[in-house]
């Protein structure tokens, strides 16, 4: 069992491939769906939305307008490291930072953190841009800001997925948050060591 664990764990760093040249070459099409469908192209990105949903949900199901800070905060920031990502801005540790970013949330999921709407906006907000650099690297420049807008929408609507997963699902059950949070979290910790 320990041996079959240890081998998928192994296979998390091939899915995370929304960025650094793994596009294969889809700038030919739309400006606006490019920027929608990236969030989605990388299973790396595509886990941190959905968490910072879930987390959010769990951690202030008593209050919407507190519930929206993480992922509003995560937008907002993912809209600038987006820019910065455009304007050619090089960051060393790009890819352990996105790495971090699914450690840290799975662990808050997995734990059901309680932190102040304030304090867990900034944390998710530090995150995001990364994962702004990121996408803005991948997205076409000359495009940018129907890219932009596309990454937004594409980004807001993970969020939400994430939030009505944990509203209709996870937070019913004590087990489900704790494994799907720790699931996320195991696959940053597999980037990290990758």
């Amino acid at each position: 069992m320990k041996r079959s664990l240890l081998a998928l764990i192994a296979l998390f760093p091939a899915l995370a491939s929304a960025h650094i040249g793994a596009d294969a070459g889809i700038h030919h099409g739309s400006a606006f769906i490019i920027g929608f469908t990236h969030p989605f192209t990388g299973l790396d990105h595509m886990a941190a939305m959905i968490m910072v949903g879930v987390w959010s949900m769990l951690a202030f199901s008593h209050s919407s307008r507190a519930s929206l800070a993480a992922p509003a905060a995560f937008a907002g920031l993912l809209l600038i490291g987006g820019l910065l990502g455009f304007t050619g801005m090089a960051f060393g540790a790009l890819e352990p930072m996105i790495a971090a970013s699914l450690l840290v949330l799975g662990l808050m999921v997995a734990l059901r953190v309680k932190l102040p709407a304030l304090v867990g906006a900034l944390i998710v907000g530090a995150f995001a841009v990364f994962h702004g650099i990121a996408h803005g690297t991948e997205l076409p420049v000359d495009r940018a800001l129907a890219a932009l807008s596309g990454m937004l929408l594409g980004t807001l609507l993970l969020h939400v997925g994430g939030m009505a997963l944990a509203r209709f699902g996870l937070e019913r059950n004590v087990w489900l948050p704790r494994i799907t949070g720790a699931v996320v979290a195991l696959f940053g910790l597999s980037l990290l060591a990758a």
